[in-house]
Parts: structure tokens; C-alpha cells; sequence
């Protein structure tokens, strides 16, 4: 029989701070993502409260894995190790925990960075994996459906830093609605993420905000930021292009000005 995993990421950031329910498996998890620093030689640790917001024990299979992030933004993660990873400096609590229903675990985590360890980036997920699949039916079949999460962490290693290149703009369909987006590439060796207060106006003389995406740009990978407009009374209107847009751009702690026409 197939196995379906419902996978709910926190590489964008999102939000797990609600329960996290699949056929059976409701869970939730804080914080939603590490993003940390250290020197060649440090240790790091962390801890991920997990919670079981069903009614009964829960048990959970908790690992680490490798992942990419594909031009669509979707994840694949590698239980086996990846050329260059760093999860060989990473160890978990236990690989098996039981939380009674209604309650919370604090769940440990360490990163021992080696002392030769190279200015740039370690990343890795852990997955938080419910021991047993729901049966659902599908067309007349049986089949299992697990929940996962799993939780991004970040280690930004020494002097490690994203350099982010705006390479020109275009326009592209996100959230099913055509927004300004700008080309992006990231010439350093650790991710980075775009913020800002951007501003601008339509063909119609209409004004609106604008706010960038803050999908994470990996070191040495080219990225589309989409721009998604909003006014005060509305927080999806249609855009008429050409649009003006112009602000200051953000990430990390660099920053640049903004002023493109998008047509």
C-alpha cells in the first residue's frame, strides 16, 4: 500500500503555533524555525516544545534530514546524508518520544560546530513524524496517511552572510494573481531573507503598499521576491500594470533602495 505524508514546513516561516492536524495526528511545535550563529569550535543548543493536542499518548519518531528547495519553493528532504552536509555535528535527545494527551515535551537538540569548520552555513531539518499511520480510503483503497512537521534550523558558521544581488525585475504570478517581482541571486554563503517598505502606484493612479516575499534565498541560488499589494481597505486587490514601485529593500543587515517599473 502507498504512504501519504502530510508534511507542514516551517522553512517559510510559517507559522506552527496552531494545531497541526492529519487523520489523527494533531500536534504542535515552537518555534517554527532557528535561525542561529556561531564560531568554529561552539557548541549550540535548542529546544523545540512539542505538544500533543490530541486526547491520548501520542508517540513520535523524531530524525534529522537534508533538504533542497526547488525553483517552485516545494522541499525535498533526504533521510540519506547530502554532499556537504553538517548533520554529522548534530545530535538529537532520543529518536522516539511519548507525549500524554494534552501535553507539552521540551525537545533538546545540539550543534557541535567543528573547530576547522569553514565560514558559511549549516542547514538541516528535524522531523517530528507521528509512529503510526491513519487508514484513509481513496477510491476504494486503504491507505496510510502520516503527519510530519518539520523544523528548518539554520547556523550561520563564523563570518558566514548573505550577499544579495537584485538582478532586474519582471512580473509573475503568485498567490494566483499577477504581482511585480523581482529577480534576485545570492552571492554569499548563508540565506538570506527580503523585507521592506515599499510603496508605489498603478497605471490607474492607484496607490498600495507592497510587501515582499520572505522566502528564503540559499547561498549561490537565484531567486524570484514576489511583491504582494495591499491597501487599507483591501488586502488583495488587482493590480493594472505598468506599476511604479520604490522603497528600501532589506536582509540581514544591508539594505538598498528601490525604484523599478514593472510593465
Amino acid at each position: 500500500m502507498r504512504r501519504i505524508f502530510l508534511s507542514l514546513l516551517c522553512i517559510f516561516g510559517s507559522a506552527l503555533t496552531a494545531p497541526v492536524q492529519a487523520q489523527g495526528f494533531a500536534t504542535l511545535v515552537s518555534p517554527p524555525r532557528f535561525e542561529l550563529a556561531a564560531k568554529p569550535g561552539k557548541l549550540l543548543r535548542g529546544v523545540i516544545a512539542v505538544s500533543n493536542r490530541s486526547s491520548t499518548a501520542a508517540k513520535y519518531l523524531i530524525h534529522t534530514a537534508d533538504w533542497t528547495l526547488a525553483p517552485d519553493f516545494s522541499v525535498a528532504f533526504y533521510d540519506a546524508l547530502q554532499p556537504g552536509s553538517c548533520r554529522p555535528w548534530v545530535a538529537i535527545e532520543r529518536p522516539e518520544v511519548v507525549v500524554p494527551g494534552g501535553g507539552t515535551m521540551r525537545y533538546r537538540f545540539e550543534v557541535s560546530v567543528p573547530a576547522d569548520a569553514p565560514a558559511g552555513e549549516c542547514h538541516f531539518a528535524i522531523m517530528i513524524q507521528g509512529d503510526k499511520p491513519s487508514i484513509a480510503q481513496d477510491k476504494g483503497m486503504s491507505v496510510p496517511i502520516s503527519g510530519r512537521i518539520g523544523v528548518i534550523v539554520y547556523v550561520a558558521i563564523g563570518d558566514g552572510a548573505p550577499k544579495i544581488e537584485i538582478l532586474g525585475p519582471k512580473i509573475a504570478k503568485f498567490n494566483g494573481q499577477q504581482v511585480p517581482t523581482l529577480r534576485v541571486h545570492n552571492g554569499g554563503n548563508a540565506h538570506g531573507r527580503m523585507s521592506g517598505f515599499l510603496t508605489g502606484t498603478d497605471a490607474k493612479g492607484v496607490s498600495y503598499d507592497f510587501t515582499p516575499s520572505s522566502f528564503p534565498i540559499l547561498p549561490h541560488e537565484e531567486r524570484e521576491v514576489f511583491l504582494t499589494p495591499s491597501t487599507p481597505t483591501n488586502e488583495h486587490p488587482t493590480l493594472t500594470f505598468p506599476v511604479t514601485v520604490k522603497g528600501t529593500l532589506e536582509w540581514g543587515n544591508h539594505q538598498t533602495e528601490l525604484n523599478e517599473l514593472f510593465e
